[in-house]
C-alpha cells in the first residue's frame, strides 16, 4: 500500500520497517524473559545472538523487497518471492546430496517452469528488473532461512539479526536523503505496521506455532501465503487477477506441496 501509493520511497520504507522490526522484536524477547522470571523458571540466556551474514541476508531481503514492490502487484511480487524462497532451500537440498525422487525431481521441473512462465515478459508483466529484484530478495529470505535451521532460539536469533542490520541503515538514510522524494505521515505508519506488526509480531507468532508444527505442515502452510497476498491485493487495492499469474500460481504452488507430500512419504 505504501510503496505503490508512493507515500514513502522504498529506502526509508527499508530503514523504518527494519528499526521498528528490531525494536517489536527485541521488546517481545525482553517481556519473554520478564515473564519467565516471575514465573520462577530460568530465563534462557541471549547465547544465540545472530551473525552477521544472517542480517546481510537480511538487509537484502529487506531492500530488494521494498525497491521491487514499487513497480510490481501484491500477487505476484509474493509468488515470485515463494517461488525463489522455495526454489533456494531446495537446491541447497540438492547440492548437499540429499537424495530425491522421481516425482520430487518431475515437481521441481514444473516448479521453475511455472516460475520461468511468471518471469516472461508480456504485456500484463512489470519490467524485468523488479521481478529480478523480488527473485533476488527471495534468494536472500531463502539464504536467511537456511541458516536459521541451526538456531538454538530462533527468536532471538531474528531479534539479534534485526539488530544487527540497522548498521547498514544510516547508508539507506542517507541516500534516501540525498534523492528526497518527500514521505507521507501514512507512508511512515505503513512502515512501521510492516515492520513492527507484519515482520516482528508476526515472526514471533510464527516461531512459537512452527514448533508445534511438522516440517510438511509448515510448508503446506507457507503455500498460503501467495494465495492471502494475491486476494489482499485484488480485494483492498483492486489489483487485477491475470490469467498468466493463475496458471504461474498452479503450476508453482501445485509442484511445491507434491514435493513436499513426496518428502513426507520418503521420510
Amino acid at each position: 500500500m505504501a510503496l505503490q501509493s508512493g507515500d514513502i520511497d522504498p529506502l526509508s520504507f527499508t530503514a523504518i520497517r527494519l528499526a521498528s522490526g528490531a525494536l517489536m522484536l527485541l521488546g517481545i524477547l525482553l517481556w519473554q524473559t520478564t515473564l519467565l522470571r516471575s514465573k520462577s523458571q530460568s530465563a534462557q540466556s541471549l547465547t544465540d545472538k545472530g551473525s552477521n551474514i544472517s542480517a546481510l541476508s537480511l538487509f537484502v531481503y529487506a531492500l530488494c523487497f521494498s525497491v521491487a514492490y514499487v513497480d510490481l502487484n501484491t500477487g505476484t511480487g509474493a509468488l515470485i518471492l515463494f517461488s525463489a524462497v522455495q526454489l533456494t532451500m531446495i537446491g541447497h537440498s540438492v547440492l548437499n546430496k540429499e537424495p530425491l525422487s522421481k516425482v520430487q525431481w518431475g515437481a521441481l521441473f514444473v516448479a521453475f517452469a511455472g516460475f520461468i512462465y511468471l518471469m516472461m515478459p508480456s504485456a500484463t508483466v512489470p519490467s524485468f528488473m523488479p521481478a529480478m529484484l523480488m527473485a533476488l530478495s527471495g534468494v536472500a529470505w531463502g539464504v536467511y532461512s537456511i541458516r536459521g535451521k541451526s538456531c538454538s532460539s530462533p527468536l532471538q536469533a531474528t531479534s539479534f539479526n534485526f539488530l544487527r542490520s540497522l548498521i547498514l541503515v544510516p547508508i539507506l538514510v542517507f541516500l534516501a536523503v540525498v534523492d528526497w522524494q518527500g514521505i507521507t505521515a501514512s507512508g511512515v505508519y505503513l512502515a512501521i505496521a510492516s515492520g513492527a506488526l507484519a515482520s516482528g509480531l508476526g515472526y514471533s507468532i510464527w516461531y512459537i506455532a512452527l514448533p508445534r508444527l511438522k516440517s510438511s505442515q509448515a510448508g503446506v502452510v507457507q503455500l498460503t501465503v501467495p494465495v492471502l497476498a494475491t486476494l489482499a491485493g485484488v480485494v483492498v487495492l483492486d489489483e487485477q487477477l491475470t490469467a498468466r499469474l493463475v496458471v504461474a500460481s498452479a503450476l508453482i504452488l501445485g509442484a511445491v506441496l507434491v514435493f513436499l507430500m513426496a518428502k513426507k512419504r520418503s521420510v
